[in-house]
């Protein structure tokens, strides 16, 4: 089943969309944050779950496993409805099974992002146990670019 997730940090375009039920939740980073003027990535975020019921996705701003797993910790706690979002790879191209198995194996809802093939999907799945929810964010359109 296809859901639609607004990926914004605008919190007047937050509450806009929260009322819409087209969107089944939101998604954000902190790039967009930053854009959206945010000063403290912790207030910020607050701020936004507070705003709305449906699934929020907070990214992890780390790029190690330990650093990841401690600050998703930290993020699940701030809201039922929050998922802690974790890219498939970090910026050195690693894989963060580690990562997504770890929170995962912890009852931490999770995002998993930047997911652009079949065969890093496969690999998520093997490292989710499937009770606990979890998103796939597959960036499609680059999937399609490469031909997949």
């Amino acid at each position: 089943m296809t859901k639609i997730y607004c990926d914004i940090a605008d919190i007047k375009l937050i509450k806009k969309f929260s009322k819409k039920k087209i969107v089944k939740g939101f998604t954000t980073n902190p790039s967009l944050m930053r854009k959206a003027g945010a000063k403290n990535y912790a207030e910020y975020l607050k701020k936004i779950i507070k705003i709305t019921k449906k699934p929020i996705s907070c990214e992890v701003f780390a790029d190690d496993e330990e650093n990841m797993i401690k600050q998703g910790q930290k993020i699940s706690n701030w809201g039922n409805n929050v998922y802690v979002k974790v890219p498939v790879i970090n910026s050195k191209g690693k894989f963060m099974g580690k990562v997504i198995n770890s929170l995962n194996k912890n009852n931490i809802k999770l995002n998993i992002t930047a997911v652009y093939s079949h065969l890093q999907t496969k690999k998520i799945l093997r490292q989710i146990n499937k009770k606990t929810k979890v998103i796939i964010s597959i960036f499609a359109g680059r999937m399609g670019d490469v031909g997949k």
